[in-house]
């Protein structure tokens, strides 16, 4: 088998070192990659949001299977093109990626499906806007309807920020969803799908704010870990009864079957199991942690999905040990992040079983690696216990410097400390 990986960062880079491993993938291919992924397979600079550029590449190469990383392609129809060419392809028709693509749109599926999620409001106005976030009160939760690589939300106490995040959405032409705010811990879980039947991964925890203690703005997400130690035994089996198979249920029975990685953001209350979002897509860092202990081969995997043929009986395999990944981004970011910095250090990885790089905004120019976007790369390292997978991540991020880089440096402590509480009533 033969696949290309669209996509340009570090969620793609995890995808391809998982490909690899599969014995019935003989070649994997990337367009657009990144020097880390340029390193490994052959990359193609083509436009990957262009159905035509990707059609063309996809047929010169004779690909058995195409794997769409980020939201924009799915968005823009890429799968549905593909599937036209009879190009088996993993990832959504433009329709079904709306899930991911309009946050009002997936409130209206959750509502139909009775998936359990927060109460909300859509504004189109300023006017609209005011009186939705007076109508919850604080802290306020103001989102962008459409797509923003997972900056599009602001949590604030502070009525004047949630008022001018909702303007600055208006002058770009989108409109906003306000919801009330949840409390309580947060899960990703990643969820199979061929249309039909569906099959979850390992849950994880990521890290949205630039700074420790959950502090500053929102970015794409700042590391990961997986498993969730503190996770109750029966919470993957709870998600599935009553979010991930009523969406894809209710999304097959309304013409528009979603076949695809379905993306849970979710959140664990006192009033139980809510739905924070859905992408239609993996996440990214979640994905760098999660695909580092899957022993299952990727790439059958999702074959079988893209093919209709999943079987939702099939036990997964996992490694027992820990997955942390801490993600190293560049100065400034996420506002406008500084590119061009010289990576130093990166040769002090000779690729080992537990402890290794994957390239995210990263460029090869002669013998140099250099930053090329706001999340650079992220450092993973597992472990027989969490504690010991993010000791070894912790010390590759140490081996690694360029000018202004940044990282947190309390990716997954707390749940080390045992410092996260679940409550009790959360089914």
């Amino acid at each position: 088998m033969k696949v290309l990986v669209l996509g340009p960062g570090g969620r793609e880079h995890a995808i391809i070192r998982a490909l690899q491993k599969d014995p019935q993938v003989t070649q994997v291919y990337s367009a657009p990659g990144n020097a880390g992924i340029a390193q490994q397979i052959p990359t193609y600079p083509i436009n990957a949001q262009n159905p035509a550029e990707v059609i063309t590449l996809a047929q010169q190469l004779d690909i058995d299977l195409v794997v769409i990383g980020p939201e924009a392609p799915l968005v823009a129809g890429v799968a549905d093109a593909l599937r036209q060419e009879d190009i088996p392809v993993f990832g959504p028709d433009q329709e079904a990626a709306t899930l991911e693509g309009s946050k009002a749109f997936a409130k209206e599926i959750m509502a139909e499906a009775q998936v359990p999620t927060a109460l909300a409001k859509i504004a189109h106005t300023m006017e609209e806007a005011s009186e939705a976030i007076d109508s919850f009160g604080p802290p306020y939760v103001v989102k962008d309807d459409g797509l923003a690589a997972g900056k599009g939300v602001v949590v604030t106490h502070h009525r004047e920020e949630a008022l001018a995040h909702a303007q600055a959405c208006f002058d770009a032409g989108s409109h906003i969803i306000v919801e009330e705010y949840l409390d309580g811990p947060e899960v990703s879980l990643f969820v199979i799908s061929d249309g039909e039947r569906c099959i979850p991964l390992a849950p994880a925890q990521d890290f949205k704010r630039i700074f420790d203690q959950d502090r500053g703005a929102n970015t794409g997400g700042m590391g990961a870990y997986s498993p969730l130690p503190w996770l109750p035994e029966n919470f993957v089996q709870t998600v599935m009864e009553r979010v991930a198979q009523p969406t894809i249920t209710h999304m097959k029975h309304r013409g528009t079957p979603f076949i695809g990685v379905l993306y849970c953001g979710l959140i664990i209350t006192s009033r139980g199991i809510r739905v924070i979002e859905f992408n239609a897509r993996f996440g990214d860092p979640e994905t760098q942690a999660v695909l580092a202990r899957l022993k299952t081969p990727l790439g059958q995997l999702l074959y079988s999905a893209a093919c209709s043929r999943l079987d939702e009986n099939t036990t997964l395999s996992w490694d027992s040990r820990y997955a942390v990944d801490v993600v190293m981004a560049a100065e400034n970011y996420p506002d406008t992040p500084r590119t061009g910095d010289v990576i130093n250090g990166l040769d002090d990885f000779a690729d080992e079983e537990d402890l290794y790089v994957v390239h995210a905004g990263t460029t090869q120019q002669g013998q140099d690696v250099l930053t090329s976007g706001g999340r650079v790369l992220a450092v993973v390292g597992l472990g027989e216990d969490l504690a010991q997978a993010r000791e070894r991540a912790y010390e590759g991020v140490q081996r690694i410097s360029w000018q202004g880089a940044q990282y947190r440096q309390d990716i997954a402590l707390a749940a080390v400390q045992q410092q996260i509480a679940v409550p009790q009533q959360y089914s």
